[in-house]
């Protein structure tokens, strides 16, 4: 996993029990959570388990039915249009006019925030984002990765402090997904604050400290370290070419929690360690299966997690 460096002790976000409900049913449920400046903070969590609303609380573009807090030293509640003016939204989805070109879109999204300097600003977000000479690109016909980078460059043209990011690398390539986090990690480093979330675990593991919500409630957060470690799981690897007729069968051994495909591996886990290994020992001398103890990883223990997260639509 990666070590990243702390970055400094200021509370950027302070948020204490938000809920929100939508046609009576609990998509956040008692949120909890202090975010750092110059941290990169991950939402994780299956779709429609509530990341997307909470970061939007966070940063005053929904109000909460109950709960507290500041963003920004702002009050999420009283003073929503101060936040606003301080954040930076990416969407998943690409908003910007496709009959546009890089810069025509910029230089309107400056003159929506009425910069002062808009020129000025306009160029140092082209320059800032690799985009010179695509510039006068029409944004249709840039690939998702260079759209990906203009999104970002008009989220950055009024100087955020804090920069929210729903599922940004969406369908992008894993060359555009690695730069993207590059500049992601300049910014912070500079000091900017940012919410991010994603379903890539390798994304994960790049973020300061992560949140896995499911259902509506924070199930765990932490560094990814902390979190693995926290889980209390077990887990033996498992190849072969019997997999598929083994799997069932060790499922349903004492002591095995989850069974889980990993390409031409199965990952066994338990947080009994002692009757995990009883209960595999059988099938550790067999010719046409080969094991070995790993240490769990972030998909292991988010599987976990939302196996045994209940369902806040069940009634």
């Amino acid at each position: 996993m990666s070590t990243l460096p702390p970055p400094p002790a200021v509370d950027v976000i302070d948020v204490r029990g938000l809920s929100k409900s939508f046609h009576g049913r609990r998509v956040v449920d008692d949120f909890t959570i202090r975010v750092r400046r110059g941290e990169i903070f991950g939402f994780l969590g299956p779709n429609g388990s509530g990341k997307t609303t909470t970061i939007r609380m966070l940063c005053g573009l929904l109000t909460p039915d109950a709960g507290s807090g500041t963003c920004l030293g702002y009050d999420i509640v009283r003073e929503t249009a101060a936040i606003k003016r301080e954040v930076g939204y990416m969407t998943q989805k690409f908003g910007l006019y496709e009959d546009l070109t890089i810069r025509e879109n910029l230089d309107f999204i400056a003159r929506l925030y009425r910069l002062p300097a808009r020129a000025n600003a306009v160029r140092e977000a082209i320059e800032r984002l690799g985009l010179e000479h695509r510039q006068h690109q029409l944004a249709g016909e840039l690939s998702g990765g260079w759209k990906q980078r203009l999104a970002l460059a008009a989220c950055l043209l009024h100087e955020p402090r804090l920069l929210l990011l729903d599922e940004p690398t969406a369908g992008v390539d894993p060359k555009a997904r690695r730069e993207f986090w590059d500049q992601i990690h300049a910014l912070a480093a500079a000091g900017m604050t940012v919410l991010v979330s994603t379903h890539y675990m390798d994304e994960a593991e790049r973020c300061h400290k992560l949140a896995y919500l499911a259902y509506g409630r924070l199930l765990s957060q932490g560094t990814a370290r902390e979190m693995v470690e926290r889980s209390g799981l077990v887990t033996w690897s498992m190849a072969g070419t019997t997999l598929a007729s083994l799997a069932d069968e060790i499922r349903s051994r004492p002591g095995v929690e989850m069974v889980v495909s990993f390409g031409a591996a199965l990952h066994v886990s338990g947080t009994d360690a002692a009757r995990l290994e009883q209960s595999l020992q059988p099938y550790f001398g067999r010719s046409d299966v080969t094991w070995m103890q790993i240490e769990p990883g972030l998909e292991d223990v988010f599987i976990r997690l939302m196996v045994e997260a209940r369902d806040n639509f069940e009634r």
